[in-house]
């Protein structure tokens, strides 16, 4: 069994970043919280090769530009699961992102595996391990760590070597590797970790549905709303949820005493942001909303000629799906397909990656008339 190494001595770094930077990968692991805050608060990195694993802890080692330095070497690929979030971490202390990426959970649905795959699911799959959770929900900022809370916080990085080797292996049988290529480039967009508070709107679901007046009284507050969060590094949804904005967007309050009458409102945001978020929706809705993004525009129309353009949708989904030794269902699912339809750009997993090479693209084109579908002796076809 490879020993752990606990890192919290400056003088334990040098070794630790000369086996990075000959290391042709790394698999890499954060614990940090973030339930009380906007910020993520940095609490322990787990790096691992077959050879070694390590625990660094960044409370006890403030200045980690080293280690960092070495990481960012980009001859080293950087193996995560569901990286997003230690990704958002990296950038926030750096203001840069390590790069190349593979992310195990977005390779997953090549070798069968559901969207979002957890990992214990992956663990238990590929090592037939069941993972312990008894540390989940640690706190990972208290010190000291005890053995156990090491242990479980190494086992990811342990674990997801072994993953990581197995999957390659299967996704190089399949000639599926390059398929993650465009995925995997697209974690490196700093674009996806910079909290811009005036793009802030553009996350809210749902937003497709509005027009005008409300649009624009949505992308004023969460613009402000992120503002806020920001300077009070407390999470947004403190401030105000997502159903508060909504329900701004279509009452229009421009009173306290109006704005306390919404339900679900605190009394706190009606005592500290009660006049500066009435004269906000005021100003708002007397003014244009940005415009929406192109992806975002849905297609309206009754719900059965809805339900009829979905068929038609998945029908294209399963040619290529059987082109490409795909069940349908991992290359698209009807929510996805709806998703589509409806407009939702920033969730829709067809206008991303390989799927959107694979069908997405031609699913777009179809929903212009650009292209359509057409029985030929007895077969499917797509025609220009």
């Amino acid at each position: 069994m490879t020993k752990i190494e606990y890192i919290k001595h400056p003088e334990q770094l040098d070794d630790l970043c000369r086996r990075i930077e000959n290391a042709p990968w790394i698999a890499v692991d954060t614990e940090f919280l973030r339930e009380k805050t906007y910020y993520p608060k940095f609490c322990l990195l787990q790096l691992a090769t077959p050879e070694w694993v390590a625990c660094v802890d960044p409370i006890a080692l403030p200045n980690l530009g080293q280690l960092f330095d070495a990481i960012y070497n980009p001859a080293v690929i950087k193996v995560f699961h569901s990286c997003r979030q230690d990704l958002e971490i990296f950038y926030q202390l750096t203001g840069k992102l390590p790069t190349p990426i593979f992310d195990t959970q977005i390779a997953a649905p090549l070798l069968g595996f559901q969207d979002n795959t957890g990992y214990a699911m992956l663990v238990s799959t590929f090592l037939n391990i069941n993972l312990n959770k008894a540390h989940t929900r640690a706190d990972w900022s208290h010190r000291p760590l005890s053995h156990d809370e090491i242990q479980y916080a190494a086992d990811d990085v342990i674990h997801l070597c072994e993953i990581y080797q197995k999957m390659v292996k299967q996704l190089t049988d399949l000639e599926r590797m390059d398929w993650l290529k465009d995925d995997f480039f697209a974690l490196e967009n700093p674009e996806q970790y910079e909290a811009t508070p005036e793009n802030a709107w553009l996350k809210i679901k749902g937003k497709s549905k509005l027009t005008g007046k409300q649009l624009s009284i949505v992308q004023a507050v969460s613009q402000w709303r992120e503002t806020a969060a920001q300077k009070e590094n407390r999470p947004k949804n403190w401030l105000l949820r997502d159903e508060l904005l909504f329900d701004f967007a279509k009452l229009q309050p421009e009173t306290i005493e109006a704005l306390s009458k919404i339900r679900g409102i605190s009394e706190r945001a009606v005592n500290y942001y009660g006049k500066e978020l009435c004269a906000l929706i005021k100003t708002a809705k007397n003014s244009l909303p940005i415009p929406m993004p192109e992806y975002t525009k849905s297609i309206t129309g009754k719900a059965p000629q809805q339900e009829a353009i979905i068929d038609i949708l998945f029908a294209l989904v399963r040619i290529r799906a059987e082109e490409n030794l795909l069940n349908s269902t991992i290359l698209a699912t009807r929510h996805d397909l709806e998703a589509l339809l409806n407009g939702e750009g920033e969730d829709c997993l067809l206008l991303r990656g390989w799927r959107f090479s694979m069908v997405g693209k031609e699913l777009q084109q179809l929903l212009r008339g650009e292209l359509h579908l057409k029985i030929e002796d007895g077969n499917l076809r797509l025609m220009g």
